[in-house]
């Protein structure tokens, strides 16, 4: 590994020192051992990009935190604001707050744009109403009645990420929003990511496009093979060429 990826300068990472933490999370598919010993903490409020190579172990980290029963936690802590995760189901971390929007994006078929939304806030806690959902996303309120599914996929990551924003929302993770998406739609997802950002919503983004997640982010991680190997401000990354090359291929 090369020294300045070595000796970048780390984030505290102790769970107080931030309104979301991972401490030391190890976690596996059956045998193999896919995240091993990641720690960092996100502020509230705060964009943070998880970058690396397909394979690095981003995705799982993700899945990691949403609590979802594969990949399995064997050891380590998740906190988000003040409240233990580490032993919670995924509906009980969806209830504490963490929202994850998958890179499939789970559109439910058979159901159109507002029977989506809908199901969304049939348990509580809630978050946003329909109608505030239509104000934001002005397509979404367009296309309330299509079945959701026939929808291009950057209305469907539209309606993921506002589907998220139907529960009570503490922290939202991102996988591949921009994935398979046309670059004109890719904008408009960044408009999306950007307002959430606004409305102070803590954020982590899995993303391949590292430049755009870079630009939308106030810091980064870089994973590889299931390791944190940088942590450092989105505009560090940015500027180190040889960084993006080693780590990220950009």
């Amino acid at each position: 590994m090369d020294a300045a990826v070595k000796n970048a300068p780390r984030e505290p990472q102790s769970a107080a020192d931030g309104y979301f933490s991972c401490e030391n999370i190890h976690a596996y598919y059956g045998e193999s051992y896919i995240v091993q010993g990641v720690s960092f903490t996100v502020r509230e409020g705060e964009v943070l990009a998880l970058l690396g190579r397909n394979g690095a172990g981003k995705t799982s980290t993700l899945r990691t935190i949403a609590r979802t029963d594969s990949p399995q936690l064997k050891q380590g802590t998740i906190r988000l604001a003040g409240q233990d995760l580490t032993k919670m189901r995924a509906f009980e971390a969806a209830a504490a707050g963490v929202q994850l929007v998958p890179e499939d994006r789970r559109i439910i078929a058979g159901l159109t744009v507002e029977e989506n939304l809908k199901l969304a806030q049939i348990a509580e806690p809630r978050g946003w109403e329909i109608e505030r959902v239509y104000d934001h996303f002005p397509r979404l309120a367009e296309r309330r009645k299509q079945e959701a599914i026939t929808m291009s996929g950057g209305e469907q990551q539209m309606l993921a990420v506002a589907r998220a924003l139907c529960r009570e929302i503490k922290l939202l993770l991102l996988d591949e929003p921009y994935e398979g998406l046309a670059p004109v739609i890719v904008q408009e997802i960044e408009g999306i990511v950007r307002e959430v950002k606004e409305m102070g919503i803590t954020t982590i983004m899995v993303e391949q496009n590292a430049i755009a997640a870079l630009h939308l982010a106030d810091r980064a991680i870089i994973m590889d093979m299931g390791e944190i190997v940088y942590t450092g401000t989105a505009e560090e990354v940015l500027g180190d060429k040889k960084l993006r090359e080693d780590y990220l291929a950009v």
